[in-house]
């Protein structure tokens, strides 16, 4: 729901949105028998998938990084095929706002692109990233190897000592990403008056880049 202002009726549809996502966390992957999907270089570019809350937000974060060359918005990380921005919503389908990381590894690793992950959300919130709640906003990490696994769970424990607190964020072994809708792609550059992208993607885009200016796009 990319709204600030929610009206009484928008309150009691998330409320029970948001019982049926609770009745069907169940149905999402099991990682412990899941084996992951390494998805192959391709021209020199590797891709790395995230889901962080709202992925008209992380797609402009991740578009900022020098190494990045695109990023798309899908879904990603639950248990039905072709899934939309209606189905995702319910909380039924178990996937989650994601992107697509194209980038180049010589120039930006794939360390660098988590520690990117946990600089720029509220590591510690679970189902969501500030008023965007739901299923379909929680935070997972996607790995394709165990290289890449054992990279997200060195930081994220060495996160959790530091904040001495829970890290929200799950590790999911990458299976599919669906390419979202055409018009959820470069959201933030095509509707920057919108007031969802003035007063959450932007924040918390400045936000980011006051935390890792070296890693930035010149």
């Amino acid at each position: 729901m990319k709204t600030l202002i929610l009206s009484l009726i928008t309150i009691l549809t998330f409320s029970c949105q948001n019982n049926a996502q609770n009745k069907n966390s169940k149905k999402q992957l099991d990682i412990t028998t899941t084996k992951p999907i390494e998805v192959p270089l391709e021209n020199g570019l590797a891709k790395a998938y995230f889901a962080s809350g709202c992925f008209w937000c992380v797609e402009a974060i991740y578009e900022s990084v020098n190494g990045v060359t695109e990023v798309y918005n899908g879904y990603s990380g639950g248990h039905t095929k072709n899934p939309t921005y209606e189905s995702s919503n319910t909380g039924r389908t178990g996937h989650a706002e994601a992107v697509e990381v194209i980038y180049n590894p010589k120039v930006v690793s794939f360390k660098t692109l988590v520690d990117i992950y946990f600089a720029s959300q509220n590591p510690t919130q679970a189902n969501g990233q500030g008023n965007d709640r739901g299923s379909q906003y929680r935070s997972i990490l996607f790995y394709q190897n165990d290289t890449q696994k054992q990279i997200i769970e060195t930081k994220k424990n060495a996160l959790a000592k530091q904040l001495g607190a829970k890290i929200a964020a799950e590790v999911y072994p990458f299976q599919k990403f669906w390419l979202g809708e055409d018009y959820h792609q470069d959201y933030e550059k095509r509707h920057p008056e919108h007031p969802y992208i003035q007063n959450v993607s932007i924040p918390r885009l400045n936000h980011f880049k006051r935390k890792m200016p070296s890693v930035l796009k010149k």
